[in-house]
């Protein structure tokens, strides 16, 4: 395990339950208080605390500050037990977390049905590809990722993908199936996203809908969270209505919005609408 690893220690417990509760400060106060009898306290690359493991009863429990701030009673507790200091970069200390959240998904729920359709993802490659091109490592976030069809594509492409969805099935699917990557992947609530997640020079968010009148309040959260946290957005939907939804959405937060139609896909990305800075 990752995670472990980073800490130097054989296997670590994460405190919250899961990637989504990363945000609760009521996670600083539990750490705080749990007894222990060793720290490790994880620092990233400009000396900010990242993470803190505390061993009591024979086993390591680790929270992680990656989504929030820690408190100083936490800190306190570390100071006031024998412990070590660690230091990791940032980035691979959050690809481990994911990973270890991912595990879970991958372990403990059930796969949704896979329905993808075969084409589907030659489709999604061709709008990539002709917007813009291959890249050579470079991140690109899979907002509403669904079981992973858009990342595995971007992943074809030299993208490197950050996956997220708040469907643990679907996720589960896709990690199963390997189109998500557990390093890559986390289960949280999109309308939160930048709560989670750090900007991105891109993303895309295929085949967003069905926006109708019922739904289109969380969409607009969804597509407002979107254009937050990425310079270039490709986002596709099945109508031209859905479309001239999201172009409405983007130029209310200053975004220019192009519309084309994509005349391979009958049905889940008919219409493409692409977004730069």
């Amino acid at each position: 395990m990752r995670a472990a690893g980073i800490l130097g220690v054989d296997a670590v417990r994460f405190l919250e339950p899961s990637y989504a509760d990363l945000t609760l400060p009521v996670t600083n106060d539990i750490l705080a208080g749990l007894p222990a009898d060793e720290g490790r306290l994880l620092i990233d690359e400009h000396d900010e605390p990242i993470a803190l493991a505390l061993h009591g009863d024979g086993a390591w429990t680790v929270g992680t500050f990656i989504c929030r701030r820690p408190s100083v009673a936490a800190i306190e507790h570390f100071e006031e037990v024998p412990g070590e200091i660690y230091q990791e970069d940032r980035a691979v200390w959050i690809a481990a977390v994911r990973e270890y959240f991912s595990n879970d998904i991958l372990s403990g729920v059930t796969p949704s049905v896979d329905d993808l359709n075969r084409d589907r993802p030659a489709i999604i490659e061709d709008v990539i590809a002709r917007t813009w091109g291959r890249e050579q490592g470079g991140v690109c976030l899979d907002f509403c990722c669904g079981s992973g069809a858009g990342s595995a594509v971007l992943r074809r492409l030299g993208y490197t993908p950050l996956s997220c969805d708040n469907d643990p099935a679907l996720l589960s699917r896709g990690l199963h199936a390997g189109r998500l990557l557990p390093h890559e992947t986390v289960c949280i609530d999109a309308t939160r996203a930048s709560d989670y997640l750090d900007p991105v020079p891109r993303a895309i968010a295929v085949m967003m809908g069905e926006i109708n009148l019922h739904t289109q309040e969380l969409w607009q959260q969804l597509v407002s969270q979107v254009f937050a946290l990425a310079d270039d957005v490709i986002i596709t939907v099945g109508t031209e209505p859905e479309a001239d939804k999201i172009r409405r959405w983007g130029e209310d937060l200053g975004r220019s919005v192009a519309i084309s139609e994509n005349p391979k896909d009958p049905i889940y990305d008919r219409w493409v609408c692409v977004s730069g800075r």
